[in-house]
């Protein structure tokens, strides 16, 4: 069952009780990684295996995204500072015991490409924290190969 998140702004990736950041170096330069997240969100699908649906809602303030194994979120942009940071805020979202998640992606110029790094905040039952912190390792790994895909997809 579908349930409201707290809402908060950006400075809750600095303070949330379970923080998990991830990063990785592509040879596409910020500005093109920068377009291919916030422009392109139905291509979110072709690139992050763990995304089954991503679409703009509202005046593309906000996006409607629903991932493998069923769940389903109602997010709102809550940064999108061309090309240095993009970054939402789950406000609706059927995974028991979320209470707060928002997800951040910075990106940084390195040579003639991009650092890209990805950090999951979130706050819920001590039940829902303990279960984030122990799906670290896969949420890596799926971080890793959707950054992998799209330099791929954004230099082919």
């Amino acid at each position: 069952m579908a349930h409201q998140l707290r809402a908060v702004g950006l400075e809750f990736v600095d303070s949330a009780p379970v923080r998990l950041v991830f990063a990785r170096e592509m040879s596409a330069p910020p500005e093109k990684v920068f377009h291919a997240l916030v422009d392109d969100v139905p291509g979110w699908t072709e690139w992050f295996a763990a995304v089954t649906l991503a679409r703009p809602t509202g005046d593309g303030t906000t996006r409607e995204i629903r991932l493998r194994g069923g769940g389903r979120f109602q997010e709102t942009i809550i940064a999108a500072k061309e090309p240095e940071v993009y970054a939402y805020r789950v406000d609706v979202a059927n995974v028991p015991g979320v209470r707060t998640l928002v997800e951040e992606w910075r990106l940084t110029p390195s040579g003639a490409g991009t650092r890209v790094r990805w950090t999951f905040a979130t706050d819920g039952t001590a039940a829902f924290r303990a279960v984030a912190r122990l799906a670290a390792p896969g949420l890596g790994r799926a971080f890793r190969d959707a950054v992998g895909a799209l330099d791929r997809r954004l230099t082919s």
